[in-house]
């Protein structure tokens, strides 16, 4: 009778490490793919950062263009800046000032309507509304065109008085519509201001140190893995060799 209650504790036993094993190859195994994963992205992120530059340095160089512009082109536009719908965009950072970047729209010689992002304006903590000079009759202005595209989620309201938290084209429905789904940064020109945007945070060196340490951790998760597998197995088998003993 003692040998069967010995035989059925020695079974559990080693169902009992095998289950160990299985769950710590499982564990780790989900640590490596998801390392493997977060590199692959971001070695994509660095080669769309690159094609992304690419289109910037080849952009064409366009004035009061009918069709939609590339992402990048350096325009030319004429017209006249609408300043009573100047809205501000919130919470940007230049220097280590906060403060809004100032955005007007600008009715050009067609009649077509576009937005010209004009630069930053240095405001502090303050809530108050800002306020900005706008040069009066025809303009003619120099900058970068950036295609609308996907934004950050905005939590709340878009729109808080004359503050908008990302650029959005429906925050001036009463102008009839802007001539294309995007907006021109100033370069130069009247109205400019203090420049602050650029076409990318961060170089495509950047996203690729990111993915090799990504791929770091999955190689020494697969280290972890292993080593301990192997420590997991010989206790399995130490155990089951004491209990036929």
């Amino acid at each position: 009778m003692s040998s069967i209650t010995h035989s059925v504790k020695g079974a559990a036993a080693r169902r009992g490490s095998g289950r160990r094993l299985g769950l710590w190859i499982l564990c780790w195994s989900l640590v490596v793919a998801l390392g493997i994963g977060l590199g692959l992205w971001q070695w994509q992120r660095a080669a769309d950062k690159r094609e992304l530059l690419a289109r910037y340095a080849e952009a064409p160089r366009l004035e009061d263009p009918v069709t939609m512009p590339p992402e990048g082109t350096r325009l030319t536009l004429h017209g006249k800046y609408l300043g009573e719908e100047t809205l501000f965009l919130d919470n940007r950072t230049h220097d280590g000032q906060l403060g809004v970047a100032a955005l007007t729209p600008l009715r050009g010689d067609d009649g077509r309507l576009w937005l010209v992002e004009r630069g930053f304006m240095a405001t502090g903590p303050r809530r108050t509304t800002p306020t900005v000079d706008t040069p009066r009759g025809p303009v003619t202005v120099f900058g970068r065109w950036q295609v609308a595209g996907e934004t950050a989620p905005v939590f709340g309201p878009n729109r808080e008085g004359q503050r908008l938290q990302r650029i959005a084209l429906e925050a001036w429905p009463g102008l009839g519509g802007f001539a294309h789904a995007g907006w021109m940064h100033l370069e130069s020109g009247p109205g400019h201001l203090e420049p602050w945007w650029t076409p990318n945070v961060l170089p495509p060196s950047r996203h690729l140190a990111y993915a090799f340490q990504w791929w770091g951790l999955a190689l020494a998760a697969v280290v972890v893995m292993i080593l301990g597998g192997r420590r997991l197995a010989r206790d399995r088998h130490a155990s089951s060799s004491g209990q036929e003993e």
